[in-house]
C-alpha cells in the first residue's frame, strides 16, 4: 500500500533549507492502521500529505496505491487522491452553505463522480454513523461530533484504499473524539482500507495497530 524511501521535503528560511520532513523508509501494509506520531517540528502533517500528493518530495520514492506519486504531476496527484484516498482533517473542513449530504458528496466530485450510486453510498453512510435524520442539516446546525461523522463519511464516499487522518479529533472532547475514532476504525476494518493518523496523543495512538515515531525515520537516526 504504502512505501517510501530516502524521502525528504524542504523548505526556503532566508537563504538555507531546513529539512520540514525526512523518511528514510517506511512500508505500510494493505489494511493496516498506523499512528505516525513526533514532536511539533517533526514533519507528521508534511508527511501526511506526501502521502496524499498534496506535497511532492524534493527527493526520494513515494508509492501509494500503487502510483509513484513522486514521478507524477500535480494534476496526476489530484486524480490519483481523489479515486484512492479519504481525508479526515482536524478543522473538518465542511462548507456552512451545504446539508450534510451534500457535504458528503462534494467529496465524490473529485474522484468516481456524484452520480446516483454516489448518492446512495452517501446516504447509507450517514445512517451507519447515525445521522440518517440530519441527511438536511447544515455544519452549523449539528454538534462537533456530528460535523466530524460527517467529515468521516465524506473521507469514505468514494470507497478509497487509504484514509488518512490529521489530529481528527483535535477540536472535540475526548469521550466524543474515542466514540468517532473507534467508528471510523470498524467501518475501515470491516472493508480492509489501510489507516494512517497522524496525532500527538498517546490515547488515540494507542488505538491503532502500530505506532511509527518520525524521529526514528530520519536517515541520521
Amino acid at each position: 500500500m504504502i512505501r517510501l524511501r530516502d524521502v525528504q521535503k524542504c523548505y526556503p528560511l532566508g537563504e538555507r533549507q531546513v529539512i520540514a520532513c525526512e523518511v528514510a523508509q517506511l512500508e505500510i501494509a494493505d489494511g493496516e492502521q498506523v499512528a505516525l506520531i513526533g514532536r511539533s517540528g517533526t514533519g507528521k502533517t508534511t508527511l501526511l500529505h506526501i502521502l496524499a500528493g498534496i506535497l511532492r518530495p524534493d527527493r526520494g520514492e513515494v508509492e501509494v496505491a500503487g502510483a509513484r506519486l513522486d514521478r507524477l504531476g500535480e494534476s496526476a496527484r489530484d486524480r490519483h487522491r481523489g479515486r484512492h484516498i479519504g481525508m479526515v482533517y482536524q478543522t473538518f473542513n465542511l462548507l456552512q452553505p451545504f446539508t450534510a449530504l451534500e457535504n458528503v458528496l462534494l467529496g465524490a466530485l473529485f474522484g468516481r463522480g456524484a452520480g446516483h450510486a454516489a448518492r446512495e453510498r452517501a446516504e447509507t453512510l450517514l445512517q451507519q454513523v447515525g445521522l440518517g435524520e440530519r441527511l438536511h442539516h447544515r455544519p452549523n446546525e449539528l454538534s462537533v461530533g456530528q460535523v466530524q461523522r460527517v467529515a468521516i463519511c465524506r473521507a469514505l464516499v468514494n470507497d478509497p484504499e487509504l484514509i488518512l487522518m490529521d489530529e481528527p479529533l483535535g477540536n472535540q472532547d475526548r469521550a466524543t473524539g474515542e466514540q468517532v475514532l473507534d467508528l471510523l476504525l470498524q467501518m475501515a476494518a470491516q472493508d480492509g482500507k489501510t489507516v494512517v493518523m497522524v496525532t500527538h496523543d498517546p490515547a488515540s495512538a494507542a488505538r491503532m495497530q502500530r505506532t511509527v515515531d518520525l524521529a526514528t525515520l530520519r536517515s541520521s537516526a
